[in-house]
């Protein structure tokens, strides 16, 4: 080898080493920026082909597409707040109005707002953007914890306490001696290029709800129930997501309570019982604060409107008829498939039990998680009025990349899952993001 040869190929196994010695954080970042630059080219490219919209009479640019739809509530209640009387139509139903969006994203930008100058598209984006970089290290730390929770036993409930110490370090502050969780890694790409991760780049809340769920998810699996206290509250504020994270913590106070009573067969009666309940009441008491925390936006609109159901009945003025649980799904089902339609969504329905309890899900997903998972998709089918803004609200079970990946640890496949995903995006940017009227009226909401 000649002297330039050897002396390339040294400064090239250099700069490979220190990638490599990089810490794992600076890796997960890289792989966020990857996938935003490719999130901005998707919107980028649709957006030139835009034509006359309630938004514009033609082609956007990046910042003004990013901007449409529901970023046009958040922008309201940034420049205006929330109104203190719900406005009703002629029939005296309530109408459409702010209080169905949770106040902690767009409170946020209007903050941005103020100090920098910046526009709403602009100050929006960057705080979204902000928030999905730090989601995708907590992202990270969720996905290393939680495989490695879920190959060991779960007789005792399947996590220890972790301190908020350890918990900093195992989000790849540093770069420990076994290097980089492949595993974590592809994981956390997957989520960062699924086909609506678009949205942790635009001026909707639900980019800062992501990193708020993702340190909960991530403080639950590692066993500590302050974290998951305190994360609960903005967790709560930002996205109608407290519901089914009180129904998930209250199932794993159960299955605690349950498990260790199962442990005290040398105590009978009520001892046994108060000894279980007092061993496990920690989780008890955090789930019953997810309980207060899901109730505070609903509770705050009725105090600032004096109408009780001032929040479910905004949120019921976009489907216009009051909550039915399920009956949407059956009604749906029959619209889009006719007659086979419950039946097929019973299938869909018993095929994701059978999936939740594949042995790829037990073997990544413990089983805290697993109820999260449960949790969000039974509150999607009782409350949510299926539509094709279905899709955005499946980002919180994220946990279930985990599993997809586990499937095989073949490079191409894994390789072929992520540009799958990326294309994705186009189809669900091209498709729903971009307008396009209906024959009779309006388009499809993303």
């Amino acid at each position: 080898m000649t002297p330039v040869r050897r002396f390339a190929a040294d400064g090239v196994e250099r700069i490979r080493q220190r990638i490599l010695g990089s810490p794992i954080f600076l890796w997960v970042l890289g792989v966020y920026a990857a996938t935003r630059i490719w999130g901005w080219v998707v919107f980028s490219l649709v957006g030139r082909q835009q034509q006359s919209s309630p938004w514009g009479s033609g082609p956007m640019s990046y910042l003004q597409f990013i901007a449409i739809w529901d970023g046009d509530w958040y922008r309201h209640i940034a420049q205006a707040g929330y109104p203190s009387t719900l406005p009703v139509d002629l029939s005296g139903s309530v109408d459409q109005n702010p209080w169905a969006f949770y106040p902690l994203f767009p409170m946020t930008v209007s903050g941005l707002m103020r100090v920098t100058g910046l526009s709403w598209p602009a100050a929006g984006g960057l705080v979204s953007i902000a928030c999905g970089a730090v989601a995708s290290i907590l992202l990270y730390g969720f996905f290393t914890s939680a495989r490695a929770v879920a190959s060991r036993s779960e007789d005792a409930g399947g996590e220890q306490y972790v301190s908020p110490r350890r918990i900093l370090h195992g989000l790849g502050l540093k770069q420990p001696g076994r290097g980089i969780d492949r595993f974590a890694l592809w994981s956390t790409a997957l989520v960062l290029l699924n086909p609506i991760a678009p949205i942790l780049q635009v001026p909707y809340a639900e980019s800062m709800n992501f990193m708020f769920l993702a340190g909960f998810l991530l403080a639950l699996v590692r066993g500590n129930l302050v974290i998951c206290s305190l994360v609960l509250i903005p967790t709560c504020l930002s996205r109608p997501v407290g519901v089914p994270v009180a129904a998930a913590l209250g199932f794993w106070w159960l299955t605690r309570f349950v498990l260790a009573y199962r442990e005290r067969s040398s105590t009978e009666g009520f001892a046994r019982f108060a000894a279980s309940f007092r061993r496990t009441a920690r989780y008890l008491g955090v789930a019953l604060f997810a309980c207060v925390c899901a109730l505070a936006w609903p509770g705050i609109a009725w105090i600032a409107t004096g109408r009780y159901d001032a929040y479910t009945s905004t949120e019921t003025a976009w489907r216009g008829e009051h909550l039915l649980p399920v009956q949407p799904w059956i009604d749906q089902s029959l619209n889009y498939f006719g007659a086979p339609g419950p039946l097929i969504l019973l299938i869909l329905v018993l095929g994701f039990l059978w999936v939740m309890h594949s042995r790829v899900v037990l073997t990544t997903l413990p089983r805290n998680i697993r109820y999260w998972c449960y949790a969000y998709v039974t509150y999607l089918l009782i409350f949510l009025f299926p539509q094709s803004s279905t899709f955005r609200l499946l980002l919180p079970v994220f946990p279930l990349a985990a599993p997809l990946v586990a499937l095989s640890e073949s490079r191409a496949y894994r390789a072929t899952l992520l540009i799958g995903a990326a294309l994705g995006q186009l189809i669900w940017v091209g498709w729903l993001w971009h307008w396009k009227e209906l024959p009779s009226g309006g388009d499809y909401p993303p």
